[in-house]
């Protein structure tokens, strides 16, 4: 089961490095222009969202923080537990 898990991880791997390879020469200029007004456009959609709403990082933050402290061998499961925490808006509440 390990080596199952390992060959998973390592496919993964593989995968984002093979991503990371792109060839960029198989967009015309036009879409290589194109798209990088969507990626500057779409980073100042994403921050002005962040922006206006600060929970999304008290969020983060917290989960973070509580992943750095305990440590969790099963970091989905806890996640899961984390965020579906009843009480989780009350934790992250200004104060």
């Amino acid at each position: 089961m390990r080596d199952t898990r390992q060959h998973q991880v390592l496919g993964n791997m593989a995968e984002r490095n093979a991503l990371e390879k792109l060839d960029f020469g198989a967009l015309s200029l036009e879409q290589q222009e194109k798209l990088h007004h969507f990626k500057i456009k779409t980073r100042i959609a994403n921050e002005k969202y962040l922006r206006s709403h600060p929970e999304v990082e008290m969020l983060l933050s917290d989960f973070l923080r509580n992943v750095f402290l305990k440590r969790p061998t099963d970091i989905r499961e806890f996640a899961a537990d984390h965020f579906s925490d009843p009480g989780l808006s009350e934790k992250i509440r200004p104060k």
